[in-house]
Protein backbone atom coordinates (compact mmCIF):
# COMPACT_ATOMS: atom_id res chain seq x y z
CA UNK A 1 0.00 0.00 0.00
CA UNK A 2 1.71 3.26 -1.24
CA UNK A 3 -0.21 6.79 1.20
CA UNK A 4 0.68 10.00 -0.10
CA UNK A 5 0.40 12.84 2.27
CA UNK A 6 -0.45 16.40 1.56
CA UNK A 7 1.17 19.30 3.58
CA UNK A 8 -1.49 20.86 6.05
CA UNK A 9 -2.14 21.03 9.85
CA UNK A 10 -4.22 18.19 11.92
CA UNK A 11 -7.02 19.28 14.51
CA UNK A 12 -9.20 17.82 16.10
CA UNK A 13 -9.75 14.58 18.84
CA UNK A 14 -9.15 10.84 18.42
CA UNK A 15 -9.54 8.55 20.83
CA UNK A 16 -6.08 6.19 21.73
CA UNK A 17 -6.45 2.65 20.22
CA UNK A 18 -6.07 0.29 22.67
CA UNK A 19 -2.87 -0.83 24.42
CA UNK A 20 -1.15 -3.63 22.68
CA UNK A 21 1.12 -4.22 25.50
CA UNK A 22 -1.54 -4.81 27.68
CA UNK A 23 -3.90 -6.94 25.58
CA UNK A 24 -1.26 -8.90 24.83
CA UNK A 25 -0.86 -10.01 28.82
CA UNK A 26 -4.56 -10.18 29.17
CA UNK A 27 -5.11 -12.74 26.62
CA UNK A 28 -2.71 -15.11 28.03
CA UNK A 29 -3.94 -14.75 31.26
CA UNK A 30 -7.45 -15.02 30.36
CA UNK A 31 -5.98 -18.01 28.10
CA UNK A 32 -4.43 -20.14 31.07
CA UNK A 33 -7.21 -19.33 33.38
CA UNK A 34 -10.10 -22.10 33.99
CA UNK A 35 -13.53 -20.83 32.46
CA UNK A 36 -14.68 -18.22 30.36
CA UNK A 37 -13.24 -14.49 30.32
CA UNK A 38 -14.21 -11.50 28.72
CA UNK A 39 -11.81 -9.13 26.98
CA UNK A 40 -13.04 -5.67 25.06
CA UNK A 41 -10.42 -3.39 23.39
CA UNK A 42 -9.13 -5.75 21.36
CA UNK A 43 -8.11 -4.07 17.85
CA UNK A 44 -7.84 -6.51 15.16
CA UNK A 45 -4.17 -5.37 14.35
CA UNK A 46 -1.81 -8.22 13.19
CA UNK A 47 0.15 -8.69 16.42
CA UNK A 48 -3.37 -9.27 17.84
CA UNK A 49 -4.74 -11.63 15.82
CA UNK A 50 -1.51 -13.50 16.50
CA UNK A 51 -1.99 -14.18 19.93
CA UNK A 52 -5.22 -14.91 19.59
CA UNK A 53 -4.17 -17.61 16.97
CA UNK A 54 -1.84 -19.24 19.45
CA UNK A 55 -4.35 -19.14 21.96
CA UNK A 56 -6.52 -21.70 20.18
CA UNK A 57 -3.09 -23.57 19.52
CA UNK A 58 -2.45 -23.84 23.12
CA UNK A 59 -5.82 -25.54 23.25
CA UNK A 60 -8.18 -23.03 24.52
CA UNK A 61 -11.12 -21.46 22.70
CA UNK A 62 -11.51 -17.86 21.69
CA UNK A 63 -13.42 -15.18 19.84
CA UNK A 64 -14.06 -12.15 18.71
CA UNK A 65 -17.00 -10.48 18.89
CA UNK A 66 -16.64 -6.62 17.40
CA UNK A 67 -13.54 -5.51 19.86
CA UNK A 68 -14.44 -8.24 22.91
CA UNK A 69 -12.41 -11.17 22.68
CA UNK A 70 -14.61 -14.20 24.56
CA UNK A 71 -11.96 -16.64 25.83
CA UNK A 72 -12.20 -20.09 27.42
CA UNK A 73 -9.15 -20.87 29.18
CA UNK A 74 -7.38 -23.74 29.28
CA UNK A 75 -6.75 -23.81 33.37
CA UNK A 76 -3.55 -24.29 32.37
CA UNK A 77 -3.83 -27.62 30.48
CA UNK A 78 -1.76 -26.41 27.39
CA UNK A 79 -2.15 -29.05 24.40
CA UNK A 80 1.23 -30.42 23.78
CA UNK A 81 2.87 -30.89 20.47
CA UNK A 82 0.74 -28.14 19.00
CA UNK A 83 2.16 -25.85 16.37
CA UNK A 84 1.92 -21.76 17.47
CA UNK A 85 1.56 -19.07 14.48
CA UNK A 86 3.10 -16.05 15.64
CA UNK A 87 3.08 -14.10 12.08
CA UNK A 88 5.47 -10.96 13.32
CA UNK A 89 4.27 -10.19 16.85
CA UNK A 90 7.88 -10.55 19.26
CA UNK A 91 5.60 -10.54 22.32
CA UNK A 92 3.15 -13.23 21.10
CA UNK A 93 6.49 -15.45 20.24
CA UNK A 94 8.38 -14.55 23.99
CA UNK A 95 5.40 -14.57 25.83
CA UNK A 96 4.00 -18.49 24.28
CA UNK A 97 7.20 -20.27 24.77
CA UNK A 98 7.66 -21.08 28.63
CA UNK A 99 3.22 -21.61 28.63
CA UNK A 100 3.82 -24.12 25.90
CA UNK A 101 6.02 -26.32 27.80
CA UNK A 102 3.58 -26.51 30.87
CA UNK A 103 2.96 -30.17 29.74
CA UNK A 104 5.89 -31.13 28.12
CA UNK A 105 6.48 -32.53 24.58
CA UNK A 106 7.14 -30.21 21.24
CA UNK A 107 6.10 -26.96 20.56
CA UNK A 108 7.11 -25.62 16.86
CA UNK A 109 6.97 -21.38 16.77
CA UNK A 110 6.14 -19.85 13.13
CA UNK A 111 6.45 -17.17 11.61
CA UNK A 112 8.01 -14.00 9.15
CA UNK A 113 11.68 -14.83 8.76
CA UNK A 114 12.62 -10.63 10.50
CA UNK A 115 10.75 -12.67 13.42
CA UNK A 116 13.03 -15.95 13.20
CA UNK A 117 15.88 -13.61 13.26
CA UNK A 118 15.06 -11.63 16.14
CA UNK A 119 15.80 -14.41 18.21
CA UNK A 120 15.29 -16.28 21.24
CA UNK A 121 18.81 -16.96 22.62
CA UNK A 122 17.91 -15.87 26.18
CA UNK A 123 15.46 -19.13 26.37
CA UNK A 124 17.94 -21.27 25.03
CA UNK A 125 20.65 -20.15 26.84
CA UNK A 126 17.93 -20.87 29.91
CA UNK A 127 15.88 -24.13 28.70
CA UNK A 128 19.15 -26.26 26.91
CA UNK A 129 20.79 -27.16 30.35
CA UNK A 130 17.52 -27.81 31.78
CA UNK A 131 16.64 -30.34 28.97
CA UNK A 132 14.38 -28.75 26.81
CA UNK A 133 15.55 -29.24 23.24
CA UNK A 134 15.81 -26.61 20.39
CA UNK A 135 15.67 -27.00 16.84
CA UNK A 136 15.16 -23.84 14.00
CA UNK A 137 14.99 -23.21 11.09
CA UNK A 138 14.52 -19.90 9.02
CA UNK A 139 10.85 -20.01 9.08
CA UNK A 140 10.54 -21.83 13.09
CA UNK A 141 11.77 -22.76 16.39
CA UNK A 142 10.70 -25.81 18.18
CA UNK A 143 11.32 -26.87 21.79
CA UNK A 144 11.01 -29.85 23.04
CA UNK A 145 10.55 -30.59 26.66
CA UNK A 146 9.18 -29.65 29.74
CA UNK A 147 9.34 -26.19 31.89
CA UNK A 148 10.33 -27.20 35.41
CA UNK A 149 10.38 -24.99 38.60
CA UNK A 150 13.88 -23.73 39.96
CA UNK A 151 15.76 -20.78 39.83
CA UNK A 152 16.01 -18.33 37.07
CA UNK A 153 18.69 -15.94 35.90
CA UNK A 154 18.44 -14.16 32.79
CA UNK A 155 19.68 -11.00 31.58
CA UNK A 156 17.46 -7.58 31.75
CA UNK A 157 19.27 -5.36 28.93
CA UNK A 158 17.89 -7.65 26.10
CA UNK A 159 13.65 -7.99 26.18
CA UNK A 160 11.65 -7.81 28.84
CA UNK A 161 9.41 -10.23 26.41
CA UNK A 162 11.28 -13.06 28.24
CA UNK A 163 10.92 -12.16 31.75
CA UNK A 164 7.17 -11.61 30.64
CA UNK A 165 7.34 -15.29 29.17
CA UNK A 166 8.71 -17.21 32.38
CA UNK A 167 6.46 -14.43 34.65
CA UNK A 168 3.16 -15.79 33.03
CA UNK A 169 4.02 -19.92 33.17
CA UNK A 170 5.82 -20.42 36.47
CA UNK A 171 2.94 -19.97 38.34
CA UNK A 172 1.49 -23.20 37.10
CA UNK A 173 4.04 -25.36 37.92
CA UNK A 174 4.23 -27.97 41.03
CA UNK A 175 7.01 -25.70 42.64
CA UNK A 176 8.28 -22.61 43.41
CA UNK A 177 10.50 -20.82 41.29
CA UNK A 178 12.88 -17.61 41.51
CA UNK A 179 13.37 -15.61 38.50
CA UNK A 180 16.58 -13.09 39.08
CA UNK A 181 16.78 -10.39 36.18
CA UNK A 182 20.41 -8.95 35.96
CA UNK A 183 20.84 -5.17 35.79
CA UNK A 184 20.27 -3.12 33.93
CA UNK A 185 16.74 -3.82 33.29
CA UNK A 186 15.62 -2.15 30.18
CA UNK A 187 11.77 -1.49 30.00
CA UNK A 188 10.93 -2.47 32.98
CA UNK A 189 7.62 -1.05 33.24
CA UNK A 190 6.72 -3.26 30.40
CA UNK A 191 7.48 -5.96 33.60
CA UNK A 192 5.40 -3.93 35.75
CA UNK A 193 2.55 -4.00 33.29
CA UNK A 194 2.72 -7.88 33.32
CA UNK A 195 2.99 -8.04 37.37
CA UNK A 196 -0.25 -5.59 37.22
CA UNK A 197 -2.20 -7.79 34.87
CA UNK A 198 -1.50 -11.04 36.71
CA UNK A 199 -2.56 -9.74 39.79
CA UNK A 200 -5.86 -9.07 38.26
CA UNK A 201 -6.35 -12.01 37.24
CA UNK A 202 -5.52 -14.05 40.95
CA UNK A 203 -1.80 -14.59 40.13
CA UNK A 204 0.86 -13.17 42.12
CA UNK A 205 4.70 -12.89 42.09
CA UNK A 206 6.98 -11.25 45.20
CA UNK A 207 9.85 -8.82 44.18
CA UNK A 208 11.85 -9.86 47.45
CA UNK A 209 14.55 -7.76 46.17
CA UNK A 210 14.92 -5.53 43.37
CA UNK A 211 14.48 -7.63 40.21
CA UNK A 212 14.47 -10.35 42.22
CA UNK A 213 11.31 -12.37 42.11
CA UNK A 214 9.64 -15.51 44.44
CA UNK A 215 7.05 -17.18 42.21
CA UNK A 216 4.98 -19.93 44.25
CA UNK A 217 3.88 -23.00 42.24
CA UNK A 218 0.40 -24.33 42.15
CA UNK A 219 -1.71 -21.08 41.35
CA UNK A 220 -4.16 -20.60 39.09
CA UNK A 221 -5.82 -17.69 37.42
CA UNK A 222 -8.96 -16.63 37.44
CA UNK A 223 -11.54 -15.69 34.50
CA UNK A 224 -12.90 -12.10 34.31
CA UNK A 225 -14.28 -9.26 32.56
CA UNK A 226 -11.82 -6.72 31.54
CA UNK A 227 -10.94 -3.70 29.48
CA UNK A 228 -8.01 -3.03 27.72
CA UNK A 229 -6.62 0.61 28.42
CA UNK A 230 -5.68 3.11 25.74
CA UNK A 231 -2.16 2.95 24.49
CA UNK A 232 0.39 5.43 24.92
CA UNK A 233 3.15 3.96 22.60
CA UNK A 234 0.26 5.17 19.71
CA UNK A 235 -0.64 8.16 21.32
CA UNK A 236 2.65 9.54 20.82
CA UNK A 237 1.81 9.91 16.80
CA UNK A 238 -1.02 12.06 17.47
CA UNK A 239 0.34 14.20 20.35
CA UNK A 240 3.39 14.37 17.48
CA UNK A 241 0.83 16.08 14.74
CA UNK A 242 1.15 19.20 17.56
CA UNK A 243 -1.07 20.70 19.91
CA UNK A 244 -4.01 20.85 17.93
CA UNK A 245 -4.72 17.57 18.28
CA UNK A 246 -6.47 16.12 21.69
CA UNK A 247 -6.12 12.39 22.53
CA UNK A 248 -8.88 10.20 24.76
CA UNK A 249 -9.00 7.12 26.43
CA UNK A 250 -5.76 7.49 28.25
CA UNK A 251 -5.20 6.55 31.88
CA UNK A 252 -2.69 9.16 33.72
CA UNK A 253 -1.91 6.97 36.31
CA UNK A 254 -0.91 3.88 33.76
CA UNK A 255 2.08 1.59 34.06
CA UNK A 256 2.91 1.86 30.34
CA UNK A 257 6.34 3.18 30.38
CA UNK A 258 5.46 5.22 26.79
CA UNK A 259 2.99 7.62 29.38
CA UNK A 260 6.51 9.84 28.88
CA UNK A 261 6.12 10.62 25.58
CA UNK A 262 4.13 14.09 26.10
CA UNK A 263 6.82 15.67 28.07
CA UNK A 264 9.58 14.32 25.97
CA UNK A 265 7.87 15.68 23.21
CA UNK A 266 7.77 19.11 25.16
CA UNK A 267 11.36 18.56 25.70
CA UNK A 268 12.36 18.45 21.71
CA UNK A 269 10.86 21.86 21.52
CA UNK A 270 14.54 23.68 23.54
CA UNK A 271 17.49 23.00 21.87
CA UNK A 272 20.08 20.67 23.99
CA UNK A 273 17.40 17.75 24.79
CA UNK A 274 19.54 14.90 25.95
CA UNK A 275 17.01 11.98 26.04
CA UNK A 276 16.95 8.66 27.63
CA UNK A 277 14.62 5.76 25.66
CA UNK A 278 15.84 2.71 27.40
CA UNK A 279 12.99 2.25 29.48
CA UNK A 280 10.38 3.27 26.42
CA UNK A 281 12.21 2.27 23.33
CA UNK A 282 8.81 2.09 20.83
CA UNK A 283 9.02 5.50 21.27
CA UNK A 284 12.45 6.00 18.98
CA UNK A 285 10.77 6.50 15.36
CA UNK A 286 7.96 9.22 16.64
CA UNK A 287 10.96 10.96 18.49
CA UNK A 288 13.80 10.76 16.25
CA UNK A 289 10.85 12.67 13.83
CA UNK A 290 10.01 14.94 16.26
CA UNK A 291 13.61 16.46 16.66
CA UNK A 292 13.90 16.39 13.29
CA UNK A 293 11.09 18.82 12.54
CA UNK A 294 12.38 20.69 15.81
CA UNK A 295 15.89 22.01 17.21
CA UNK A 296 17.44 18.56 16.89
CA UNK A 297 18.12 15.91 20.51
CA UNK A 298 20.34 13.48 21.63
CA UNK A 299 18.65 10.04 22.57
CA UNK A 300 20.56 7.51 24.43
CA UNK A 301 19.47 3.91 25.35
CA UNK A 302 19.18 2.76 21.53
CA UNK A 303 20.79 0.15 20.97
CA UNK A 304 17.42 -2.02 21.38
CA UNK A 305 15.90 -0.81 18.32
CA UNK A 306 18.02 -2.64 16.06
CA UNK A 307 16.04 -5.79 17.03
CA UNK A 308 12.86 -4.53 16.37
CA UNK A 309 10.88 -4.87 12.97
CA UNK A 310 13.48 -3.00 11.53
CA UNK A 311 16.79 -2.01 12.58
CA UNK A 312 14.50 1.09 13.49
CA UNK A 313 17.78 3.93 14.01
CA UNK A 314 19.62 3.15 10.89
CA UNK A 315 15.63 3.12 9.17
CA UNK A 316 14.68 5.91 10.42
CA UNK A 317 18.32 8.17 9.53
CA UNK A 318 18.12 6.52 6.22
CA UNK A 319 14.05 8.04 5.92
CA UNK A 320 14.55 11.26 7.07
CA UNK A 321 17.95 11.65 5.19
CA UNK A 322 15.18 12.22 2.37
CA UNK A 323 13.54 15.19 4.30
CA UNK A 324 16.99 16.59 4.63
CA UNK A 325 17.37 15.54 7.97
CA UNK A 326 20.90 14.23 9.89
CA UNK A 327 20.72 11.98 11.87
CA UNK A 328 24.25 10.07 13.70
CA UNK A 329 23.82 6.14 14.69
CA UNK A 330 26.19 4.70 17.22
CA UNK A 331 25.81 1.73 19.34
CA UNK A 332 23.83 2.66 22.33
CA UNK A 333 23.12 6.88 21.10
CA UNK A 334 21.40 7.94 18.58
CA UNK A 335 22.10 11.99 17.77
CA UNK A 336 19.54 13.88 15.68
CA UNK A 337 21.13 16.94 14.25
CA UNK A 338 19.24 20.28 13.62
CA UNK A 339 18.69 21.26 9.67
CA UNK A 340 16.65 23.14 7.60
CA UNK A 341 13.68 20.37 6.07
CA UNK A 342 12.14 20.08 2.92
CA UNK A 343 9.48 17.50 1.31
CA UNK A 344 11.27 14.49 0.23
CA UNK A 345 11.87 13.91 -3.59
CA UNK A 346 11.87 10.14 -3.47
CA UNK A 347 9.17 7.80 -2.18
CA UNK A 348 9.91 7.05 1.71
CA UNK A 349 10.34 3.40 2.39
CA UNK A 350 8.26 2.03 5.75
CA UNK A 351 11.02 -0.69 6.07
CA UNK A 352 7.70 -2.99 6.82
CA UNK A 353 7.91 -1.96 10.30
CA UNK A 354 4.73 -0.10 11.81
CA UNK A 355 6.34 2.18 13.92
CA UNK A 356 8.69 3.83 11.05
CA UNK A 357 5.54 4.42 8.79
CA UNK A 358 3.56 6.30 11.30
CA UNK A 359 6.58 8.37 12.55
CA UNK A 360 7.06 9.35 8.60
CA UNK A 361 3.38 9.73 8.10
CA UNK A 362 3.66 12.56 11.28
CA UNK A 363 6.71 14.66 9.47
CA UNK A 364 4.21 14.11 5.82
CA UNK A 365 1.64 15.88 7.62
CA UNK A 366 3.75 19.12 7.72
CA UNK A 367 6.13 18.51 4.89
CA UNK A 368 3.96 16.13 2.56
CA UNK A 369 5.52 13.17 0.93
CA UNK A 370 4.93 9.33 -0.18
CA UNK A 371 5.07 6.15 1.74
CA UNK A 372 5.26 2.97 0.13
CA UNK A 373 4.30 0.20 2.65
CA UNK A 374 2.30 1.77 5.25
CA UNK A 375 0.05 -1.48 5.16
CA UNK A 376 2.98 -2.50 8.11
CA UNK A 377 0.43 -0.46 10.04
CA UNK A 378 -1.84 -3.19 9.94
CA UNK A 379 0.59 -5.16 12.92
CA UNK A 380 -0.47 -2.49 15.74
CA UNK A 381 -3.01 -0.17 14.46
CA UNK A 382 -5.08 -0.62 11.12
CA UNK A 383 -7.06 2.64 12.12
CA UNK A 384 -4.17 4.65 11.93
CA UNK A 385 -4.45 6.35 8.48
CA UNK A 386 -8.40 6.57 9.51
CA UNK A 387 -7.78 8.17 12.33
CA UNK A 388 -5.11 10.74 10.57
CA UNK A 389 -7.77 11.72 7.94
CA UNK A 390 -10.24 12.36 10.62
CA UNK A 391 -8.17 15.33 12.09
CA UNK A 392 -7.40 16.70 9.01
CA UNK A 393 -4.66 15.38 7.36
CA UNK A 394 -4.85 14.97 3.34
CA UNK A 395 -4.10 12.16 1.67
CA UNK A 396 -4.78 9.74 -1.23
CA UNK A 397 -4.36 6.11 -0.75
CA UNK A 398 -3.26 3.10 -3.27
CA UNK A 399 -3.79 -0.25 -2.46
Amino acid sequence: MTVTIFPGRAGGTAAAPPSKSCGHRMLLCSALAEGESRISGIARSQDMLATMDCIRAMGGACRLVGDAAHITGTGGAVRPNAVYPCRESGSTLRFCIPAALLQGGSAAFTGARRLMERGVGIYEDLLLPRGVMVSKTPESITFSGKLTPGDYTLRGDVSSQFVTGLLLALPLLPGDSTLRVLPPVESRPYIDITLDVMASFGVTAEEREQDLFFIPGEQRYESRCAAVEGDWSNAAFLFALGSGVTVTGLRPDSLQGDRVCRDMLRRLESPGAVLDISACPDLGPVLFAAAARSCGAVFTGTRRLRIKESDRASAMARELARFGAEMAVEDDRVTVLPRPLHAPEEMLDGHNDHRVVMALAVLCASLGGTIRGAEAVSKSWPDFFRTLQALGVRMEIQP
